[in-house]
């Protein structure tokens, strides 16, 4: 028969094990609730901007106003000509 004390390092073994394995549970769970997240907020993204860029098309916004606001903002060459945007000169910084 096994000494108490054997029985209890099993047990204390299992318990480890069980934290870990809640740890785990713990780390997925938080991991989905951000990628849920991440993709609501790119939802949000997409709609505003879809919403925006039509109302420019139906000339509620005018096209000048929907530059200066992503002139400053927008630096990869091929975005910028998404909106027709001048390239950018190397190392120029935006005052």
């Amino acid at each position: 028969m096994p000494k108490l004390e054997d029985k209890i390092a099993a047990a204390e073994a299992k318990v480890k094990q069980l934290k870990v394995r809640q740890r785990q549970i713990d780390a997925r769970k938080r991991s989905l609730a951000a990628r849920n997240e991440r993709g609501k907020d790119l939802r949000r993204k997409i709609l505003v901007g879809a919403i925006v860029l039509e109302k420019v098309k139906a000339g509620e916004i005018p096209t000048a106003d929907l530059h200066r606001w992503i002139e400053p903002k927008i630096t990869r060459a091929e975005d910028r000509a998404l909106f027709d945007l001048p390239m950018k000169a190397e190392g120029a910084t935006a005052s």
